[in-house]
C-alpha cells in the first residue's frame, strides 16, 4: 500500500533552498524508525528513490538459516525491482 507524501521546498533569501519529504505516521512507526537515525537515499531511477538504513533494528521474526526459505535467494539490503517482461520490454 502506498502513502502518498508531498515534496516541500522552502526558499532562502540568503543561503541555499531546502527540500523536504516527510514520513507518515504509519510508515515510521511501521519500520521503527528512531530520532535522528542516519540513512541514506539511493536514486535507482528518476520514478525511485530507495531508502536503505546503517544499521537496522533486530528482527522479531526467528532468524532462518541461509538457504533455507525462498527469501533468502532475495538481495541483502538492497531493494528488489519487478523482472522485465520479456514479450513486451516493461517491467511487469
Amino acid at each position: 500500500m502506498g502513502y502518498p507524501t508531498k515534496v516541500q521546498l522552502i526558499k532562502r533569501k540568503n543561503g541555499p533552498d531546502q527540500w523536504y519529504i516527510n514520513f507518515p505516521t504509519a510508515v515510521a512507526e511501521a519500520m521503527d524508525f528512531s530520532k535522528g537515525e542516519v540513512v541514506n537515499w539511493h536514486i535507482e531511477d528518476r520514478a525511485l528513490l530507495a531508502l536503505s538504513r546503517q544499521t537496522p533494528p533486530a528482527s522479531v521474526l526467528k532468524k532462518n538459516r541461509v538457504g533455507s526459505c525462498a527469501s533468502s535467494k532475495l538481495s541483502r539490503g538492497k531493494p528488489t525491482r519487478p523482472a522485465a517482461s520479456k514479450e513486451s520490454g516493461k517491467e511487469a
